[in-house]
C-alpha cells in the first residue's frame, strides 16, 4: 500500500498528492477496510467489562487509516474527477456502506455502549455527550435490529450508497459535457468581461470562439445579460435538464428513476427503525425536531416571498411586452429583466463593480475580517496539492498554529459544481492533539490568462465569505473528540456560522478597505458601494421563492408514503403552492444533489433558512453593540458557537450565546420582505 495515503508527509502534515496515483487506491481500500474491521472487532469482542475508555473512546480512533484514505479519495472525486476515479467510486461505495453497516449495527457494540450509558456520573460533560451521541447513532443505524430486519437494513444501506454515487456522477457528466457555442453576431447585451470569460472557457476545452458552460459563475450572468432570447432559452433548458435524461449525457444520466428508488428505500429504512416516515427519522435529532416545525417556518416566509415575487413578475412581464414579446414571462427571462431593473433602479452595472471584486482582494477581505474578529493570521505557503490552482495557508493566532486552510477557487471541467467546505482531518485533543486541515472549494470563473486577476460577481463574493464561515467552524474548534469537532453538528445548525459570516462582506468598512480597482488601486467609491449594498435585496422575491420551493419539495418527498413518480409529485406540490410559473425550483429533483447525492440534506434542505433565522439574529447582537467587530460579542460567538462543535446540543449553544430564542423578524428584515409581509 502507498503509505502516503494514510501517513501524510507533506508540508505541515498535508498529504503529498504528487506521490499518489489512481492505481494506489484499490489496494489501499482493501488494506484499510481490513484494518478498520479488525480494530472494531477487537473493541466489540473485548472480554473486559465495557468502559468509556475501552469502548466509546476506542471507537473514536479505530478507523483512522480508513478515514484518512477516504478524506483524500473523496476530496479528489469532488475536485478532480476522472473515469478511473469514478469507476472506483462506484466499486467502493457499497463496500464502505457494508463496512459501516457491520460496525454501526453490531449488537455487541450497542450493548457495551448502552451499559456505559447507565452509569456516567464519573464522566466529564463532553465524555457523557459523546457516549449519548454514540448510543443514539448505533440505535438509529439499526444496531437493535435482528434477523431479517437486520439483513434488510444492511442491504438498504449498500443499495443507497450505490444510487447516491450514480446520482452525483450523472449530474457531473451532464455539467461537464455541455457546451453551447455563441457566434460573434449573437453577443448582444453581453458585457466585455463576460465575453472574455466565455472565450477563456472555450480555450480551456480546446475550442475556438466563445461558449456557455453549466458552471454557475458563467451561466447565471449569461442569463442576466444575453439579449438574444433564444440563446437564453437554450442555455436555461440545458441548465434545467441536468440529470433528467435529456441533458448532455442523454438517457444514461437520467436520475429520475434513481430519485424514486432512493425515496422508497429511505422510507423503508425509517420504518424498519420504527419511524412513520423518513422525515420523522431524519428530523428527530435536529433543532427543528419534526416536519411540522419545519413547515411552519417555511410557510411563514413563503407568503411574503411569493407576494414580492408576484409584484416583480408583473413588472417584468410589462418589460417583456415593451420589448415586443407578447408571450408569458418564462424562467429564461427572469434574470434578464431583473438585471435590467436593478441597473435602472440602482444605477448599477456589473461591469462597473467587477474590477473592484478580484478574488485576491476578496480573499484579503475574508482574512482581514477573521483577523479583526478572532485574531487569526494567514500565512501562505507552497505544497504539492491536486492542482496548481489550489492555494495553502497556515492559520496562526498568538504565534501558535491552529490549522491549515486550502482554497480551490476556480471552475474546472473535472470539478463538480457548487461550493463546499470539507476537512482532510478534524481537530481533536487526543494525545498530542490534531490540528484541522480545512478545504474551501468554489467554482469561480478562471482568469482569462495565467497571472491575470480573477474577477468575482457580488454573489461570488458572498459565496467566498459563506464557505469561509464553515471553515472558521472547523478552524476554531476546540473539543476533545474528533467525531464532535467543527461542523459535526445538527444539520439545521451547521449553516449558522457560514451565513453569519456573509454579513461582514456588506459592512462599509470592509468594502472600503478591500474593494480596490484591479488596475488603478482606487477604492470603491462610497456612492458605488452604497448602491451595491442597496441592490442586494433587489431580487429577493425570486431568490427566496426558488429556495423555498426546493425546501418544501424535499420535505414533502420524505413525509408519509414516498411518491411513485417524484416529478409528478413535485409538479403537484408547486401547483398547490401557487408557485410563480417563471420561478422553478433552485434545485429540481433530477439534479438535487443536496438531497440525493447522499442523505446529508435529505429532509434537511430547510436548514439554510432555519440557520438564517439564527444568523440574522446573531448579527443583531453585534449591531446592538454598535460595532460589527465588537470584541466581546466575537469572543462570545467563538466560545459558544465556533469552538464547541457538538459538545452540547445546538439549542443550548444558541441560548448560551444569545440568551433568548431567535425570531423570524430579523430574517424578513434582512431579505427586504417586511413590506411584502405587511401587504
Amino acid at each position: 500500500m502507498n503509505s502516503e495515503l494514510t501517513h501524510w508527509t507533506g508540508p505541515l502534515g498535508l498529504p503529498r498528492f504528487d506521490l499518489i496515483r489512481d492505481e494506489d487506491f484499490a489496494p489501499a481500500f482493501d488494506a484499510c477496510l481490513k484494518l478498520a474491521g479488525d480494530a472494531v472487532e477487537a473493541i466489540a469482542a473485548n472480554p473486559e467489562p465495557p468502559s468509556f475508555q475501552n469502548t466509546v473512546a476506542a471507537l473514536e480512533t479505530a478507523e483512522d487509516p480508513l478515514n484518512r484514505l477516504c478524506a483524500i479519495f473523496f476530496t479528489l472525486t469532488g475536485v478532480d474527477s476522472n473515469p478511473a476515479r469514478e469507476e472506483l467510486q462506484r466499486q467502493i461505495a457499497p463496500r464502505l456502506a457494508a463496512h459501516g453497516a457491520r460496525v454501526s449495527m453490531d449488537p455487541r457494540l450497542f450493548d457495551r455502549v448502552e451499559a456505559i450509558s447507565q452509569d456516567m456520573d464519573e464522566l466529564s460533560p463532553e465524555d457523557r455527550r459523546l457516549t449519548e451521541l454514540t448510543l443514539r447513532g448505533l440505535r438509529r443505524a439499526g444496531a437493535g435490529l435482528t434477523g431479517a430486519a437486520r439483513d434488510r437494513m444492511a442491504a438498504l444501506r449498500e443499495r443507497l450508497a450505490v444510487l447516491s454515487t450514480q446520482f452525483a456522477q450523472n449530474v457531473l457528466t451532464d455539467e461537464r459535457d455541455f457546451t453551447m457555442a455563441v457566434a460573434d453576431d449573437r453577443l448582444q447585451g453581453l458585457p466585455d468581461w463576460l465575453v472574455r470569460s466565455m472565450r477563456a472557457a472555450a480555450r480551456e476545452r480546446g475550442l475556438s470562439g466563445q461558449i456557455v458552460t453549466l458552471n454557475r459563475s458563467l451561466i447565471v450572468p449569461f442569463l442576466e445579460y444575453a439579449g438574444d432570447r433564444a440563446l437564453r432559452e437554450a442555455a436555461w433548458r440545458a441548465w434545467a435538464a441536468r440529470g433528467d435524461g435529456s441533458g448532455a449525457g442523454g438517457s444514461a444520466t437520467d436520475n429520475r428513476p434513481i430519485a424514486a428508488e432512493i425515496l422508497q428505500l429511505r422510507h423503508e429504512r425509517a420504518q424498519l427503525l420504527g419511524y412513520a416516515d423518513f422525515a420523522s427519522y431524519k428530523l428527530e435529532p435536529e433543532m427543528a425536531g419534526n416536519a411540522e416545525n419545519v413547515e411552519a417556518l417555511l410557510m411563514q416566509v413563503w407568503a411574503p416571498a411569493k407576494a414580492r415575487a408576484e409584484q416583480d413578475a408583473a413588472r417584468f412581464t410589462e418589460m417583456l411586452h415593451e420589448d415586443g414579446v407578447n408571450g408569458a414571462l418564462e424562467p429564461w427571462d427572469w434574470r434578464y429583466y431583473a438585471e435590467r431593473r436593478r441597473k435602472a433602479e440602482h444605477d448599477l452595472d456589473e461591469a462597473e463593480v467587477k474590477p473592484y471584486l478580484t478574488l485576491d482582494a476578496m480573499i484579503g477581505a475574508v482574512f482581514d475580517t477573521a483577523n479583526r474578529l478572532f485574531g487569526l493570521e494567514m500565512r501562505e505557503f507552497q505544497a504539492p496539492l491536486w492542482s496548481p490552482d489550489v492555494r495553502a495557508w497556515e492559520v496562526m493566532r498568538g504565534g501558535r498554529r491552529l490549522a491549515v486552510f486550502l482554497g480551490d477557487f476556480h471552475a474546472r471541467p473535472s470539478k463538480r459544481s457548487g461550493a463546499w467546505c470539507s476537512t482532510l482531518q478534524s481537530q481533536h485533543r487526543l494525545g498530542a492533539g490534531q490540528q484541522p486541515i480545512v478545504i474551501n472549494v468554489c467554482n469561480f470563473t478562471p482568469p482569462e490568462t495565467a497571472g491575470a486577476p480573477s474577477f468575482l460577481s457580488w454573489d461570488d463574493a458572498h459565496t467566498l465569505f459563506h464557505e469561509f464561515g464553515h471553515a472558521l467552524h472547523n478552524i476554531l474548534s476546540d473539543v476533545t473528540w474528533p467525531s464532535i469537532a467543527g461542523t459535526s453538528v445538527a444539520r439545521d445548525f451547521v449553516e449558522l456560522p457560514s451565513q453569519l459570516f456573509e454579513h461582514w462582506l456588506e459592512q462599509p468598512e470592509v468594502l472600503d478597505r478591500h474593494a480596490r480597482h484591479a488596475e488603478t488601486g482606487a477604492p470603491l467609491s462610497a456612492d458605488l458601494r452604497d448602491r451595491l449594498i442597496a441592490a442586494g435585496n433587489a431580487d429577493q422575491g425570486f431568490a427566496t421563492v426558488e429556495y423555498l420551493e426546493s425546501a418544501l419539495v424535499d420535505l414533502d418527498f420524505h413525509r408519509g408514503a414516498p411518491p411513485a413518480d417524484p416529478m409528478a409529485r413535485q409538479a403537484e406540490l408547486l401547483a398547490g403552492l401557487g408557485a410563480p410559473a417563471a420561478i422553478p425550483m433552485r434545485h429540481a429533483t433530477p439534479h438535487f444533489a443536496h438531497v440525493f447525492s447522499g442523505d446529508g440534506y435529505s429532509s434537511g434542505y430547510y436548514s439554510y433558512m432555519w440557520s438564517e433565522v439564527m444568523d440574522a439574529d446573531a448579527f443583531e447582537a453585534f449591531m446592538e453593540k454598535g460595532d460589527a467587530f465588537d470584541p466581546e460579542t466575537a469572543a462570545k460567538l467563538e466560545t459558544w458557537i465556533l469552538s464547541k462543535g457538538d459538545s452540547l446540543p445546538a439549542d443550548e449553544l444558541w441560548l448560551k450565546f444569545r440568551e433568548r430564542k431567535p425570531g423570524v423578524h430579523a430574517l424578513l428584515k434582512g431579505r427586504g420582505l417586511m413590506a411584502a409581509q405587511d401587504n
